[in-house]
């Protein structure tokens, strides 16, 4: 059993939460806004964030891997599960759980592009920008973290921890 230490507490992430979904209303007023939320560790942020968003929502799912089991990311982007709704003419909003070298949102954004929305716009739970090797704009960022390996909140080690109520550090992970 690998040991987990506390990076973010559950409380200061519940509260930075509420603070990015009141400013997501704000920039979205009297529009609405499509989440598409990129799987599987976007899923918790991506629900938690919603409830907090007093504009019209609307949601979709997409998974796109670049890591498989390792800790570290392979280069490769593949899409595991596509949207299923058009984005012509919709604000989209991409949330992400942990923005590290930024080759997936890259790659992820030029594509999304190409189907005609309004606008993009990423937010993201974790950001280390110490990791970034692709220019990637992050329109709202709860936490910027050190680079270190991180669980809880939807990010797992080897699909463990997800469903931690806090952001913690696997010990010993490189």
């Amino acid at each position: 059993m690998e040991k987990i230490r506390v990076l973010i507490p559950e409380e200061d992430v519940d509260r930075k939460i509420g603070e990015i979904g009141a400013q997501i209303s704000r920039d979205y007023a009297g529009k609405e806004v499509h989440l598409i939320c990129v799987l599987k560790g976007g899923v918790f942020f991506t629900c938690e964030l919603a409830k907090r968003i007093t504009v019209p929502v609307s949601l979709d799912f997409m998974s796109v891997s670049s890591y498989g089991d390792d800790t570290k990311s392979s280069g490769v982007v593949r899409i595991v599960k596509d949207l299923d709704e058009s984005l012509k003419d919709k604000e989209v909003l991409i949330v992400e759980d942990i923005v590290d070298s930024g080759r997936t949102l890259s790659y992820l954004v030029d594509m999304l592009k190409d189907r005609g929305p309004k606008s993009i716009r990423i937010c993201t739970l974790l950001d280390k920008p110490s990791r970034r090797v692709k220019a990637v704009r992050v329109d709202y960022t709860c936490f910027s973290i050190p680079d270190e390996f991180v669980v809880g909140y939807g990010l797992d080690y080897a699909q463990k921890y997800r469903n931690l109520p806090y952001i913690g550090v696997v010990e010993g992970v490189e």
